[in-house]
């Protein structure tokens, strides 16, 4: 009775394991030729997304709000042998993501990926913090996702054929001080997401959430920071640069491209942020009480009103420095300085 128990649930877990695997080579797509739209694809993790997707020989095309930095990115992709198409959209318009995602079509053909990678982000205390700030933070990561969804999906679901990968962040599972628009407008586009993936699945469209964690991307320049606003630039751009908090911004590019062609449902992304989101879902509690002494260690607005400055306009003694050598060879890299600045060695 013990061996035709052990057989069977050989069998099963053989059975199982075949299954598995079966649904692996159905999910998997070959991006060769595809078409795919990267929003926010200008500087940062969108542009190397941009070039990944493009060393996957497909056809790549990217939006973003600022011109001349789209013209530098379709520079440094062609400098790659990557040809992409380059699109002033403002994701928070929906009229213009439809209008965006027609051009595409009419020049690219249907789109197979659509990559939901437009960011902003505003750091400083909850009292800094104004409505105007959450609306734009959930105009930018959920609205703009939303727009862009919409506008790709019946496509997709004739075709029966897409990937929506959408690039939420390790804030939209465990909300961060001092980062709480984002963080609430990201935990906003993580419901989305598992939400659209549950219901598209049936229909032959994959929908991948993707929650990094710290980058070396350079995007602390392009950040807004409210209170003491360069002792707030000079945590974020730190913890932003430091090895170990951090992770390389290629590296997460060629992660989550293969996520996409797999089909994964999630994707979390570097150590600290994997041990951030097991241990908050299985004791919440303690996650809380850890962030509220996080928060005690951060700077006190100090009742300086609701304005910002940008990350590139609060330079300090610590930031840059060598603490924030990585992330600002990064943005060096990856398009986040203007045309005039200098840039260093990569």
């Amino acid at each position: 009775m013990g061996m035709r128990a052990w057989l069977a649930g050989l069998a099963v877990g053989s059975a199982a394991v075949a299954w598995r695997r079966a649904v692996r080579r159905a999910r998997w797509l070959d991006l060769g030729g595809a078409t795919v739209l990267v929003t926010g694809g200008s500087r940062g993790l969108g542009l190397l997304l941009a070039e990944e997707f493009g060393r996957h020989r497909a056809r790549v095309a990217l939006c973003a709000r600022d011109a001349a930095e789209l013209d530098r990115a379709r520079t440094f992709l062609a400098s790659r042998g990557i040809a992409a198409l380059a699109l002033a959209c403002d994701v928070t318009d929906r009229a213009r993501v439809d209008a965006t995602v027609r051009e595409v079509e009419a020049q690219l053909g249907p789109i197979d990926v659509l990559v939901n990678n437009a960011g902003v982000a505003t750091v400083g205390p909850h009292a800094t913090m104004t409505i105007e700030d959450y609306e734009e933070a959930l105009a930018t990561h959920f609205w703009g996702p939303l727009y862009a969804t919409l506008a790709v999906l019946p496509s997709m679901r004739r075709r029966r054929r897409g990937r929506i990968v959408n690039i939420a962040s390790i804030g939209g599972k465990v909300s961060v001080p001092h980062l709480l628009p984002y963080s609430a407008s990201k935990f906003a586009l993580v419901g989305l997401s598992e939400g659209l993936r549950a219901e598209l699945l049936r229909h032959g469209v994959l929908v991948t959430t993707v929650c990094p964690g710290l980058m070396r991307t350079g995007s602390p320049r392009h950040a807004r920071f409210k209170g003491r606003h360069r002792a707030e630039h000079a945590w974020f751009a730190i913890s932003d640069s430091l090895p170990g908090l951090s992770m390389d911004a290629s590296r997460a590019a060629r992660r989550i491209v293969e996520a996409c062609r797999r089909g994964e449902a999630e994707v979390v992304l570097s150590l600290p942020a994997k041990a951030a989101a097991a241990v908050h879902g299985v004791l919440p509690g303690l996650t809380a009480d850890l962030l509220a002494v996080a928060d005690r260690l951060l700077p006190r607005s100090g009742g300086i009103g609701t304005s910002s400055a940008r990350g590139a306009d609060s330079a300090s003694v610590a930031a840059p420095s060598w603490l924030t050598a990585l992330g600002d060879r990064a943005a060096s890299r990856l398009n986040q300085l203007g045309a005039g600045e200098r840039r260093r060695p990569a």
